[in-house]
């Protein structure tokens, strides 16, 4: 995704660049529901194990299409890498997402392995930051940090599609299958509506910021619409019709949609060319630890809930506890039994939703001190134009 984003950046001017972030927009949100969907399939006509293997022979078709399609300039000096940055990200990230998924869960967080994670964690950050103060081709420039456009456009990205796509979304197939009885298949199609409205709106904002020239006012009605969404989720009973669900689902959507290639595209509009792959990767890469962190921490808040609101059915889910509740599973208990648990899941899970909902207004907050110069001007950050430099004349 990173890759596709700078090599549009060197090919299409910033203004035109809407319309197709607006497209890679659309084609990520069909690939969330589509991944889903087609895992559901699997998962109930073979295994689930090829849920995992059918990227085999999707990874080399991509491989081939990406080898002898794509023909771009090559650069004209030869870059410095930043081998030991990259080695103090790594142990960094790696503690940091180790802490998230086994935090409250296979261990106490005040377990010696939990705390120690989260000692690795702090210190590999503090390294990180003195390695590429002093790095000559730092991985991420500590300059870039400072950049308001940057640092608010990450920060609204991690809150809002952390939690308002990733946290929300991840949950509701299961949701889905728990309270509505549907199979795996049907529960992914069920989320086509918020694919639709994504793939519309990242589409039609794509087009008219190329017209305008401006982002701002499409990222807050992005931010208006997300939070809503995931407060309307947070509604739902058991009784609601499926209807309803579709309804929320699609608000959500068609929120996502106006926010996150936008978002993308007013960092690459902040920084000069020779600066846009490392700002594109940096922004994506701290969107996506904010995803893992906000799907972790709902993940263990809705797992301590269920299980404290489960206990006194331990005998009757076979022992297994928790981690034993399967759909296949719940489809098979007694007809009391069943709406107990199902109406445990929806209590443990739906107020998760309510708080989402208020953290995705924080960003809302803070889109209100974003800058919104005309896309292809001089930044008043930079001072650069980097939208209308001469572009290269080799593209595929």
């Amino acid at each position: 995704m990173i890759c596709t984003q700078t090599i549009l950046a060197d090919l299409v001017p910033v203004r035109q660049r809407a319309k197709y972030m607006g497209a890679i927009g659309a084609v990520f949100g069909l690939s969330s529901v589509a991944g889903p969907l087609l895992g559901g399939w699997i998962t109930d006509n073979a295994s689930w194990r090829w849920a995992f293997w059918i990227n085999v022979p999707l990874g080399v078709a991509a491989f081939a299409i990406s080898y002898f399609g794509i023909r771009l300039p090559k650069p004209g000096r030869t870059v410095r890498l930043d081998y030991l940055g990259t080695a103090l990200m790594a142990i960094t990230v790696t503690s940091l997402v180790l802490v998230a998924d086994w935090g409250g869960n296979d261990h106490a967080w005040d377990s010696p392995l939990i705390l120690s994670l989260i000692a690795v964690t702090i210190a590999g950050a503090i390294a990180f930051v003195l390695v590429e103060r002093r790095a000559t081709e730092p991985l991420i420039p500590m300059s870039m940090l400072r950049n308001r456009v940057f640092a608010l456009s990450t920060v609204i990205g991690m809150i809002a599609i952390g939690t308002g796509m990733f946290a929300v979304v991840g949950y509701m197939p299961t949701y889905l299958q728990m309270v509505y009885g549907h199979s795996a298949t049907v529960s992914g199609l069920l989320l086509l509506p918020m694919v639709a409205g994504l793939m519309l709106t990242a589409t039609v904002s794509g087009q008219l910021i190329a017209k305008v020239g401006r982002y701002k006012g499409f990222v807050i009605s992005g931010l208006v619409l997300v939070p809503a969404g995931v407060y309307l989720l947070s509604t739902l009973h058991v009784d609601s019709p499926i209807q309803l669900v579709c309804a929320y689902l699609a608000l959500l959507g068609i929120g996502m949609g106006l926010l996150m290639q936008n978002l993308v595209l007013a960092v690459q509009n902040a920084f000069p060319r020779s600066e846009v792959g490392t700002a594109t990767s940096a922004n994506n890469f701290f969107r996506e630890i904010g995803a893992t962190v906000a799907t972790a921490a709902v993940g263990a808040l809705f797992a301590e809930r269920l299980t404290g609101s489960l206990s006194g059915l331990a005998a009757d889910l076979g022992g297994g506890g928790v981690e034993s509740l399967t759909p296949a599973l719940v489809r098979s208990l007694p007809e009391a039994i069943r709406e107990q648990v199902v109406n445990s899941y929806v209590d443990a899970l739906l107020p998760i939703f309510a708080g989402l909902s208020v953290v995705a207004l924080a960003a809302l907050a803070l889109t209100f001190f974003l800058p919104n110069p005309r896309l292809g001007e001089d930044h008043p950050e930079t001072g650069t134009a980097n939208a209308e430099a001469p572009q290269p004349s080799a593209a595929g």
